[in-house]
Order: structure tokens, then sequence, then C-alpha cells
């Protein structure tokens, strides 16, 4: 009852919950009522008005990370006595690092799984705040990042430097003009909403932004509906590029790098897993 609780809260309510837990609203809203007369008070409000959370369902959703985080742990160090790999890797990934040509990540996941033929990978998509958030309270056993800040509770490992260039699509005006007769500022461009370090934002700032996405597959549909301008890593826009469907605008010029780290936990317990799954990471 306390995990559907956890889903309840971080879905913002039942509907969402019901599509994230894969059970009815009936069932969802039995399981809160008969956890409600457990506990002995009320942990939300919900209605018309909306749904919120009720003091005492604040601190119980707090317990209750603390509980499962706790519940993760003892897994782990069971799973430490054991000859053989097995338990859990949760691992959280920034959107679009399945093109990237060294295939760290992939190649890591495959050796990992020969190892341990037991162990069970759960990947999550999620964009690098979340992954951040997640390694952090221990939802989370590894991330993979963008490096934009150092998180004094997180440990880096630098993975890969990714290439991104100014995009534009075949059906935009400036897919055949030369780049020495393009003015920026004059196009509609999509730039992304998540953080960015200042040497990035400074290209960023070159554009005519009057579209936003939170992700590169948001950019790259922008950039395909012939109307935007913006910048993709070039392992994602090749596929475009070789078909024909794209062409990086003066690509000397309009560029940038980005830094992508795995993060662990600092001070996080013991973990067979973990520990294999990140020493291949590395090597790879």
């Amino acid at each position: 009852m306390l995990r559907i609780y956890k889903v309840v809260v971080e879905c913002g309510g039942f509907s969402a919950a019901e599509v994230e837990l894969n059970i009815s609203r009936a069932a969802i809203s039995i399981a809160m009522s008969d956890l409600e007369s457990r506990l002995g008070f009320r942990l939300c409000q919900r209605g018309r008005s909306g749904f919120s959370l009720t003091e005492e369902g604040q601190e119980i959703y707090n317990y209750t990370l603390q509980l499962l985080s706790s519940i993760e742990d003892f897994r782990t160090q069971v799973n430490t006595l054991h000859t053989q790999l097995k338990g859990e890797l949760n691992i959280g990934i920034t959107d679009n690092l399945v093109t990237l040509p060294e295939m760290k990540i992939t190649n890591a996941l495959a050796q990992l799984k020969q190892l341990g033929p037991e162990v069970i990978i759960n990947i999550r998509m999620i964009p690098p705040n979340e992954v951040e958030l997640g390694v952090l309270d221990n939802r989370l056993h590894i991330g993979i990042v963008p490096t934009i800040r150092a998180l004094s509770g997180l440990n880096y490992h630098s993975l890969y430097l990714e290439h991104s260039q100014l995009y534009c699509s075949d059906s935009h005006p400036l897919f055949n003009r030369p780049d020495d007769q393009i003015e920026l500022q004059e196009w509609d461009a999509v730039v992304p909403s998540y953080a960015q370090t200042a040497v990035i934002k400074a290209q960023l700032q070159q554009l005519n932004g009057t579209a936003t996405a939170t992700d590169r597959e948001g950019v790259a549909f922008l950039i395909m509906t012939g109307q935007y301008i913006g910048y993709l890593p070039d392992h994602l826009a090749q596929q475009w590029v070789a078909a024909g469907r794209m062409r990086a605008i003066s690509p000397d010029q309009y560029q940038y790098d980005t830094q992508f780290s795995a993060i662990t936990r600092k001070e996080a317990r013991p973990n067979q897993v973990l520990e294999t799954y990140l020493e291949r990471l590395i090597s790879g």
C-alpha cells in the first residue's frame, strides 16, 4: 500500500497513477482508504477541487522514501553474500544516447548480463535533473547525464564527449542557401529547456528561440517540420544527414561539445552488481 501511495503522490493523483500502476482507480482508492485506516489519519484530499497532501500525508511520503531505500539497501547487502551476481541494476539515462557510436552503455549492460544472468536491469529514460535526484535518494543505482554542475553528494565518472551542431531540414529555406548568406536571428529556432553550461548557453543565445523542447528528440521533431533550426548531437542527426533530410549550418562556427558522465551516490553501501557494471562501463 505504501508503494501505491508513493506512485499516487509522484503522479499527482489517482488518474495518472492508474496508468503508472496498471490497476484500476477503484483499486487505488481502496488501497488508499485501507492505508489511512491503518495509519489512523487522512493522507490526502481528493475530489473536485483536485489532489493535495495533508501535512501527515507529506510526512508519510518522506518516511516511505526512507523505508523503501532501506529495503533496497537490505536487498543489496544480502545479494553481496551470493558468489554469483544477483539483484537489480536501476539505471537512469538521458534521452537519445543509444545512437552514440562508442556504445559504452550498451556494451557494459551486455557484459553485466553475461556475468550475471539473473541480474534484473531496469532502465528509466528521464531528464538529467530527475536522474540526479533518483541517484541521490537511492531510487537509482547509477545515472548517465550531461556534466553541467557537480553536486556534492555524487561521484562523477567521465564517459563521453558529445559533439553537437546547428541543423535545418531539407524543407527549410536555409537548406540550399550558402552559409555565408545566413543571418540566424531571422529564423525561428528551437532551444532546449533543460540546463546547459555557460558556453552552450552563449551559443543558444545567438538563435531566435521561438520554441522549446524538454529533450533532444523534441528538438529533432521541430527541426523536421522545416519551420525551425536547432542544435542536435551529430550521432542523432546522422541518420537524417545520410538520407539528405538534414544538414549542418556553418559547422565550424555553430557547434559545441557536451561532457557526459556516469553518476553514483557517495557513501553508498557496497553493491556488487553496481560495481561490476561501473567497472565495465568505465573501462569500455
